[in-house]
């Protein structure tokens, strides 16, 4: 009886246990839910600032790429082909799904395989980023005497200033470059004769560039009323880097969103960096990314690099012989940056391979163009994914300024109201995405082609969804339109990732406001 009367007087009443009990299992559950996306080892850090309260950890470390056929030197040397990729032209041959990669014009957000959200979650804004459309190629990159003329007198290349705003002031006439030789100029250009820049975009890649215009707003604006019928500054923003391509493309894909700016005269703003500090292109001083690079990759004499480079010798010469390239041509040679690009571009355009010019039945053979792309497509595999956490780390500093930017935009529409911008478009460059998509660490590497694009889509979720992101706030990240994969575990398959962990690994790599990137890209680093 003593006993019993004790436990009376000392143990709490049933309702007391059951709230308790209640409270611990709360609790449990919220820890869980911050630990479901924590990775160690990794860095503590705050995702949303005041909007989050709670920190998580993230890896930062580099993850391998996925083994392919395109990171496998002995496939890349010894096979034929190019695993399917076409780089003869802008049109999938028929029968080929869409998303196959496309040298000349890569697969990119379409209404026809656009798979939207569910109706747990709201769009709020989108940021992308994609390469230029197609090209004439580099003139460090064209051969000392090319074997045909290329004209672009279907396109003219406008360049001109004019007084802003335009009422009462002297307006300026619509005047373009036209390129010509002179017959009293004896000297000869090198590379290719005709009418054309080198590079400029050439008149199909105007058309891609419309035509990726106009998928872009059939989906952001047709479809899911992102952005509005007409242009306003408030809801929609351009940005190019300071080389012309950038521009070139931006006007067309400006047209085929918003035909009014045309058909009304109406001037639209493209926005640039100082060229000095320009972090889409990137351009920015990072002189420890650069010696990073240079260690590694083009140029150097790691064992990595250097074996593609001995196994492709006799390629090397045989293409020397027919283009007429010095083998002391260091530009040439360093990498097969330069036979790439001028390949391509030919084929691209429905151009012939290219011949000797003393002995015309010397030619470039398809199979031979097709060791070339391979042997690019490792290049770019090996220096920004496969050559281990050195690629991460040259990425972050060379690219880090640009994540930094958009993780604040990512901020800014988290906190924006009806008047924030909801669309930014960045046109850019094959170095731009390359980075950004070894940053990402893309399970899968490869060159990013011509229109070659990234989108970025934060959601806001509604109707009562419940999920891991304190702020209900996520992103989806689309490659070529669909999902994008990263080796990293922290990212995974990064199709509604809470937006919380995508800030925590941009700002455990990058700072914010890019406050790391200075440190990494100095020289002492």
């Amino acid at each position: 009886m003593a006993v019993r009367r004790w436990m009376q007087d000392n143990f709490p009443s049933t309702s007391t246990v059951c709230l308790i009990l209640l409270i611990f299992w709360t609790a449990q559950l919220g820890i869980s839910d911050v630990m479901r996306f924590s990775k160690a080892p990794g860095l503590l850090v705050p995702a949303l600032g005041a909007q989050i309260v709670m920190s998580q950890t993230v890896d930062l470390s580099w993850h391998a790429p996925k083994s392919s056929n395109i990171n496998n030197l002995s496939t890349v040397i010894n096979s034929t082909g190019v695993y399917g990729f076409i780089f003869n032209s802008s049109t999938l041959p028929p029968g080929t799904p869409y998303g196959t990669y496309d040298w000349c014009n890569m697969p990119h957000v379409r209404p026809q395989e656009y798979k939207k959200a569910n109706s747990s979650f709201q769009l709020q804004y989108v940021e992308l980023i994609h390469r230029h459309h197609k090209r004439t190629p580099y003139a460090a990159n064209t051969f000392p005497v090319e074997n045909y003329p290329w004209y672009c007198d279907d396109e003219g290349l406008f360049f001109y200033g004019e007084p802003l705003p335009e009422a009462g002031k002297n307006h300026s006439a619509a005047a373009y470059w036209s390129v010509y030789t002179s017959a009293s100029n004896p000297l000869a250009p090198q590379g290719f004769n005709g009418t054309c820049q080198f590079p400029q975009i050439t008149e199909e890649g105007l058309d891609d560039s419309w035509q990726h215009g106009r998928d872009l707003f059939s989906v952001y604006g047709d479809e899911l009323k992102l952005i509005p019928a007409n242009y306003s500054t408030n809801a929609t923003w351009y940005r190019v880097t300071n080389n012309v391509i950038t521009s070139q493309v931006a006007g067309m894909v400006i047209n085929a969103m918003y035909p009014s700016r045309y058909t009304s005269h109406s001037p639209t703003a493209l926005a640039i960096q100082p060229d000095s500090i320009d972090s889409l292109e990137p351009a920015y001083t990072c002189a420890a990314g650069s010696a990073l690079y240079s260690s590694y990759g083009s140029g150097s004499s790691s064992p990595g690099w250097v074996t593609h480079l001995n196994a492709s010798r006799s390629l090397f010469a045989a293409l020397d012989a027919i283009s007429g390239v010095s083998p002391t041509n260091s530009g040439f040679h360093v990498s097969w940056d330069h036979y790439y690009d001028n390949l391509s571009s030919k084929l691209c355009h429905a151009k012939p391979l290219p011949c000797n010019n003393t002995n015309p039945s010397l030619c470039v053979t398809q199979a031979q163009a097709d060791e070339v792309f391979r042997l690019g497509q490792w290049e770019y595999s090996y220096t920004y994914r496969d050559a281990g956490q050195q690629t991460l780390d040259a990425s972050v500093a060379t690219y880090g300024i640009y994540v930094a930017e958009l993780a604040q935009n990512l901020r800014d529409a988290v906190a924006g109201n009806a008047s924030a911008v909801r669309y930014r478009h960045n046109v850019a460059h094959d170095g731009s995405v390359s980075r950004l998509l070894s940053i990402l660490q893309i399970d899968t590497m490869v060159w990013p082609g011509m229109g070659s694009e990234v989108v970025f889509e934060l959601y806001k979720a509604q109707n009562g969804f419940e999920g891991t992101s304190a702020g209900g706030n996520y992103l989806r990240v689309l490659w070529g339109g669909q999902a994008l994969v990263s080796s990293s575990p922290a990212l995974g398959v990064m199709d509604m990732v809470p937006l919380e962990t995508v800030l925590a690994y941009f700002d455990g790599l990058v700072g914010v406001g890019a406050s790391l990137v200075p440190g990494k890209c100095s020289a002492s680093s």
